[in-house]
């Protein structure tokens, strides 16, 4: 894979402040990826999220479905998302792009922002939708749309549809990779970094699945019990950003320190919040027999090395997180807004595509990584050839 299509470095004229657009590559003229907003997010950071963007789109084509794959894109802005500023500088970011949103990027919530935020500041920068580029592709405009607005809607237990799907995503490759090695679910133990959409979702589906959640990571540090944590208890207790209130801890629960999640005693390390949050230091205190990235690229190449010297399996990114294709599958008529039918896609889809990866990677000696990656390039000139992949 080549140089991105795309890359714009964008100063606020206000604040001084920087963002990143980056379109990886385009599909019929359309690119789809999130926005974050993150304290020293980068352009090369922003270059990392478009390009997984782009396998993971690849990774789930179906020829048989609806949904037409698109490019991948990202974008970023340097702010921390609870800076009194942080809204103003997303709608003047917003404005800006105006002209990518409207004609080639789709994009929606992302690390430090959530949807809602994201619509209503593309509302006040003039923007139909976050996601108007792709409605030409639809074969239906008004009826795509109210699908989709309809499964926004839609709530399972108080918590909306939108922010369960792509950790039930997650936890099926979770379930997927204990599954192959014959370990039972009771008794297996995960630690959790990030409490936030992706990874509060997680652990929730990984708690009711039998699984124990000992640990879990936020801003403000780490929560441990070793015999299992009241995960429902703490998503209840998190504010709009993940960060739970220590008022809802148990007398059993631990605080420890927030860099003490990697050591946890646990079968399965979930890093989901963070890029580059496993590197070579800290990747020495991991215990874990696997490390499932739900985050965007949180464990470092060098990192990834070390743990899988050691017999540390790293299920990536643009595999495990990538259920929040279901909206794309909802727009196009593969699925429609009904919570079960939701995750019934979602479970079979992902449990066909990591048991993929995880076969080509047994079959050639690799790593889940260089599978997945193998996988796209098995794929990009079949898209290329049906849909003008590059264009």
């Amino acid at each position: 894979m080549t140089t991105p299509l795309l890359s714009l470095v964008w100063t606020d004229h206000v604040t001084g402040r920087r963002g990143f657009l980056v379109v990886d590559r385009l599909v019929r003229g359309v690119a789809s990826g999130g926005l974050r907003m993150r304290p020293g997010c980068t352009l090369e950071e922003v270059a990392g999220l478009a390009r997984g963007m782009t396998m993971k789109e690849a990774l789930h084509y179906r020829p048989e479905g609806r949904y037409i794959p698109l490019g991948g894109a990202k974008g970023g802005i340097d702010c921390d998302p609870r800076d009194p500023e942080a809204y103003g500088l997303l709608v003047r970011y917003l404005r800006a792009m105006r002209p990518y949103v409207e004609s080639c990027w789709t994009t929606g919530e992302d690390l430090g922002l959530t949807q809602d935020l994201v619509d209503r500041a593309a509302a006040e920068a003039g923007l139909v939708s976050s996601i108007q580029a792709v409605y030409p592709l639809l074969d239906d405009e008004a009826t795509a749309r109210k699908r989709l607005a309809d499964a926004f809607a839609v709530e399972v237990d108080g918590i909306g549809l939108d922010e369960l799907a792509g950790g039930c995503g997650v936890a099926e490759s979770v379930l997927t990779a204990l599954d192959r090695a014959a370990v039972p679910y009771p008794g297996t133990r995960v630690a959790v970094q990030g409490l936030g959409t992706m990874g509060g979702a997680t652990a929730r589906f990984l708690a009711r699945a039998g699984l124990t959640v000992v640990a879990v990571a936020d801003v403000k540090g780490t929560i441990a019990n070793p015999a299992g944590l009241d995960v429902e208890a703490l998503l209840a207790a998190r504010d709009g950003y993940g960060t739970v209130d220590r008022g809802a801890l148990r007398p059993g629960d631990r605080e420890l320190p927030g860099d003490a999640w990697p050591s946890a005693e646990a079968e399965v390390l979930v890093p989901a919040a963070v890029s580059y949050a496993v590197d070579r230091a800290n990747q020495e205190r991991v215990r874990a027999r696997w490390i499932v990235e739900a985050a965007n690229m949180p464990v470092v190449p060098e990192a990834e090395a070390l743990l899988t010297a050691r017999g540390v399996t790293v299920l990536p990114d643009v595999v495990v997180n990538s259920a929040t294709n279901a909206w794309w599958w909802t727009l196009f008529g593969d699925i429609g807004a009904d919570a079960d039918e939701a995750f019934g896609h979602i479970r079979r889809s992902m449990r066909a595509l990591t048991g993929r990866v995880l076969d080509r990677a047994e079959a050639d000696g690799t790593t889940p990584r260089v599978a997945a990656h193998a996988l796209v390039a098995d794929r990009l000139p079949v898209i290329a050839e049906r849909f003008g992949w590059y264009r």
